[in-house]
């Protein structure tokens, strides 16, 4: 049985689930690949991000992207690796992510107690965007570029699997 879940994600959400258990997901979720993670360290250490983390899913994605006469469409939303972005997962964690998104897995031991690790299948680009619903802001398009930059997405029913618990659980151990 899947878990629905919305965001933002609570203490309890998190420390609920188990790893293997399958979460569909809505609510707002932001992308990030390495330099968005640099950009919002780097502006978190000098109290200035132009929005709020506490309770906040990171995907680990840079999506496909189609301007529209209203804005802008996700075509494809991809996980990336996760595990080069490791570096900045205690940094990004303190700032109160409870969630993250992506493929391969990443270090367990700083999710206890606090956050969890959506697995979701890479090479399923296109099934990804049907969960997105709408673009509601992108951050730092002009400097970062469109895969780099912070896609702020609006998603329904996004199907997940808990692959890192927050009881230390791994599905890659």
């Amino acid at each position: 049985m899947a878990v629905r879940l919305r965001t933002p994600l609570s203490e309890e959400d998190v420390l609920n689930l188990n790893a293997g258990d399958i979460v569909h997901l809505s609510g707002v979720i932001y992308t990030a690949r390495d330099s968005a993670h640099r950009k919002i360290l780097g502006l978190a250490e000098r109290g200035g991000l132009p929005f709020e983390l506490d309770g906040a899913v990171i995907y680990h994605c840079g999506p496909v992207v189609r301007k529209t006469s209203k804005g802008y469409e996700i075509v494809s939303a991809g996980p990336t690796t996760s595990a080069r972005m490791n570096r900045y997962l205690r940094g990004i964690l303190s700032l109160g992510v409870r969630g993250i998104i992506g493929k391969g897995g990443m270090d367990a031991e700083p999710f206890k107690g606090r956050a969890v690790y959506f697995a979701f299948t890479g090479g399923a680009g296109s099934l990804a965007a049907k969960s997105v619903k709408r673009v509601l802001d992108v951050l730092w398009l002009e400097e970062l570029g469109i895969p780099e930059a912070v896609w702020v997405l609006e998603v329904e029913d996004f199907p997940l699997l808990v692959a890192i618990d927050a009881s230390g659980g791994s599905l890659y151990r």
